[in-house]
């Protein structure tokens, strides 16, 4: 719910031309990016896409970085020279948070930018205790994960990253979306295969394909991947079954998909989906459901007002961050535990 609310809030301020850039839209994907992440530890790493703003919020990101991110606010993770959810939070050793690269282009290459640092964090665990930093011992095996679309697995870079994965026995989890549509690209013009999880046979890699809209199955798949990740057994690809409900971005009118499709895939709702999984096995009534829709609709207006009012780069720093070594140079977002208090409201 909060995935969608802080979208719809950032479709507003694009029409108010406060969004500088394009707006990607996961309406229809947003219980896929949550489900996955939750299936991580705080600790382990992320690679989302610019649709898998779910998974950023569901690792601690606060919705004030995605704001301060689109319109592109001094403020920002990346000080206003990037826009979108491109955050990067590298912390420091020890810590127990996550690591996060936002989207790279080309997308294929962030796979071998995610088998990197599951590669990086298993070596730096396999050095003696006195030259690890204070605290790693305590936290459990790194594991990466990577989102990549169906248009993405098309290319060089995601088969030269999945093999080395694969080789390597890395500890790493790709989502592969089937989003029906790389753009205005059918999946059946993209591949020949049935399933896009088909593509993991040729490495040798556990994989399956689950429905992407169902947020229960996507998570007990995933865990089940993690787990065998974190216990040594080499890489995963879990493919998902969903569509994105808009066009690629909010300039793309999304003329090229068969009405009937569309009408399809919104009777497909994972937010209605799920909603009606909690209701029927009594885990919540619809009127805390109601509760929780008003609260993260005014959490995310909040979080937007205090990004607008928030003031834009500072013309005289344009030459900070191109070297390595400045203030600029350690990209980190503001993290919380949960966007909401023990007691509902907003923390």
């Amino acid at each position: 719910m909060l995935a969608r609310h802080v979208e719809e809030r950032l479709v507003i301020l694009f029409r108010q031309s406060k969004v500088i850039g394009g707006l990607y839209r996961s309406l229809g994907q947003e219980g896929e990016s949550v489900a996955t992440a939750y299936a991580l530890e705080r600790t382990d790493a992320i690679l989302p896409l610019i649709r898998n703003m779910g998974a950023l919020m569901t690792m601690g990101v606060r919705p004030l970085e995605i704001f301060r991110q689109y319109m592109a606010k001094g403020t920002g993770n990346s000080r206003g020279r990037d826009l979108n959810i491109h955050i990067v939070h590298l912390p420091p050793a020890g810590a127990n948070e996550p690591v996060i690269v936002g989207p790279i282009s080309m997308l294929g290459d962030s796979i071998s930018v995610a088998a990197g640092i599951a590669m990086g964090a298993r070596m730096r665990a396999a050095l003696p205790a006195s030259r690890r930093a204070p605290g790693e011992d305590k936290k459990p095996p790194l594991v990466a994960m990577a989102w990549i679309g169906d248009g993405a697995t098309s290319t060089g870079a995601f088969h030269e990253g999945m093999n080395f994965a694969a080789v390597q026995r890395i500890p790493l989890v790709v989502i592969a979306e089937d989003n029906k549509y790389a753009y205005s690209t059918p999946i059946a013009r993209q591949m020949a295969i049935a399933r896009i999880d088909e593509r993991a046979a040729a490495y040798g890699i556990p994989h399956e394909m689950v429905d992407g809209n169902d947020m229960l199955a996507v998570y007990d798949v995933t865990k089940r991947m993690v787990v065998r990740a974190r216990a040594g057994e080499g890489a995963a690809l879990v493919g998902v079954d969903t569509m994105r409900m808009q066009g690629h971005a909010q300039h793309d009118d999304m003329r090229y998909v068969p009405k009937a499709v569309v009408d399809e895939w919104q009777q497909k709702d994972p937010l209605l989906r799920f909603r009606r999984v909690l209701v029927e096995r009594r885990a919540a009534t619809d009127k805390e459901l109601d509760d929780v829709d008003r609260m993260t609709k005014a959490y995310a207006a909040g979080e937007a007002d205090l990004a607008v009012n928030e003031p834009m780069p500072d013309p005289a720093t344009v030459t900070r961050g191109v070297y390595a070594g400045d203030d600029f140079a350690v990209p980190r977002v503001e993290l919380v535990k949960s966007p909401f208090a023990e007691d509902g409201s907003s923390a």
